[in-house]
This record gives C-alpha cells, structure tokens and sequence, in this order.
C-alpha cells in the first residue's frame, strides 16, 4: 500500500526518532561547567562563592570559639550559638523592609558598583573581625566579633537581591536555568568548605584565631578581586528612586497581586 514503510525503513526511522525529538539542551551548554569560561558568569560565581565560604567560615569558627575554647560569663556555651546564629539572621528581618528601595537601587545603577561596594564593605568587616581574632583580651574579643557577625549578616542580606538581579542580565533565557543551578551549586559548597576549613584552623594551638583572620581578609580580599572583572551596564540609569519604602513596598505588593510566582520571587530576595 502507497504511505506504508518497508521494514529497513521503520527500523531506520525508529532508531533516528529519539534525536529528533529530543529537546536541546537548557541553557545551551550540555555542561554547564562551561558556563565558568563565560566573562559575564565566571567573574561573578567566583566572587559570590567567596563570600558564602568567609561567611561560614568566620561565623562557625567564632562559634566554635566560645562555646570550646573561650570563657565568657555573660554568654553562657548553650546561648552562643543561638545568640550569633540570630545577630546573623537579624540584617534579613530589617532589611526585609527595605528590599524594594534596595531592588530600585539594583535597577538605576550598575550591578557591578553595588557588587564592589558590598566586597569593599566586606574587606573592612574582615579587618575589624581580625582585631577581635587576634586580641588577647575575651573583653575586647568576644563583643568585636559579635557586631562583626551582624555587620556579615548585613553584607550577604545586602548582597541577596543584586544577586538575584544579575543573572537574568548575565546570561540569556537558555543559560539561565544552567546558571542558576550553577549559583547554588557553588554556594553549598562554599557553606560545607567554610565549615571545614574554619574548624581546622581554629583547633591550631594557640595560633588558630589568627590564622582564622587571616583567612577572612584573604577570602574577602579574593572576592574583591573577582568582582572586578565582573562587566555589567546599568539597567536603567534614568530611573527616578522612590525613597519611601513603605509606599515602594505596598506598589509591588500590588502588582504581584494575583501572581503567586511574582509574590515567592519577592520573599526569596528578601531573605537570601
């Protein structure tokens, strides 16, 4: 019958079938380690995972600090983990407030300023946390490296919504997913190396807080070096900034009302 295949021709056209109707690649790299050679991606995952790593590191050593090796009467071993975990946390609640002043700040300039503003402030956290590290004193250790943990908590909650913000510019709709995937990739790996390392370089006898502050600055002096080479135009330069943030906050409450993907999308910025 005319239409009808021979049997060599239904076994070609069965075998050919899978490749043709297989999807191509997301994010158009079939490994997304590639997306490490891209300038617009490398610069920036470098420069995020080095502040994840100085974060836990700094963090899980000055806990590891006082509830082993410090006696401190006004803060007892069962509350210091708890004590620095919430001085941590506590820059994410307030600057839930202010996160849709900060996404109009992340539209009207360039990423790349608001990214090298954050290294820098992160570098000057480093120094101070140094002192604390090094300091012979519990007097002068312990509250230094206490309001360096808040001021860590307010790099990363200020470097959350840039983050975010980025990627969409940095990498096209097909690469997008791959980078994501990449990003947070990196991150746990950052968060499980900074917990590693912080524990191994404080158990050196004797020496192990300094060696501690030495690996802050490094990291932090390494994710300022990165972030220079991170290319990005402003997204709209001309934008007129809304300095009420309760007003700013109740216009985008309003328009993703009724978008549920919007609405999660704005809680996820706020809080990591």
């Amino acid at each position: 019958m005319r239409g009808e295949m021979s049997t060599p021709q239904a076994c070609q056209a069965f075998q050919a079938a899978p490749a043709a109707m297989a999807a191509p690649p997301i994010g158009g790299h079939p490994n997304k380690f590639a997306l490490l050679r891209q300038r617009y991606f490398a610069p920036f995952f470098w420069t995020q995972l080095s502040g994840a790593a100085n974060d836990n590191l700094f963090k899980f050593a000055f806990t590891v600090m006082v509830t082993c090796q410090l006696s401190v009467g006004w803060l007892p071993p069962l509350l210091a983990g708890l004590v620095i975990g919430a001085l941590f946390i506590l820059p994410f609640l307030l600057f839930l407030l202010f996160s849709a002043t900060s996404g109009q700040l992340t539209d009207k300039f360039e990423k790349t300023r608001i990214i090298r503003f954050v290294k820098n402030l992160e570098i000057v956290i480093m120094l101070v946390a140094a002192i604390g590290f090094a300091s012979s004193s519990v007097n002068v250790q312990v509250p230094v490296l206490l309001g360096c943990t808040f001021l860590m908590g307010l790099h990363s909650a200020l470097f959350g919504p840039v983050k975010f913000a980025y990627l969409p510019q940095a990498l096209n709709e097909r690469e997008l997913t791959g980078g994501n995937g990449m990003v947070e990739m990196g991150t746990f790996v950052a968060i499980l190396l900074g917990n590693i390392v912080s524990g191994l370089l404080v158990a050196v006898s004797d020496v192990g807080p300094q060696f501690v502050a030495l690996a802050c600055v490094a990291l932090g002096l390494a994710g300022w070096g990165m972030a220079q080479f991170i290319p990005q135009p402003a997204t709209d330069p001309g934008l007129k900034i809304n300095w009420n943030p309760a007003s700013e906050t109740w216009r985008n409450l309003k328009l993703a009302h009724g978008n549920i993907v919007a609405f999660r999308s704005m809680l996820g910025i706020s809080w990591m």
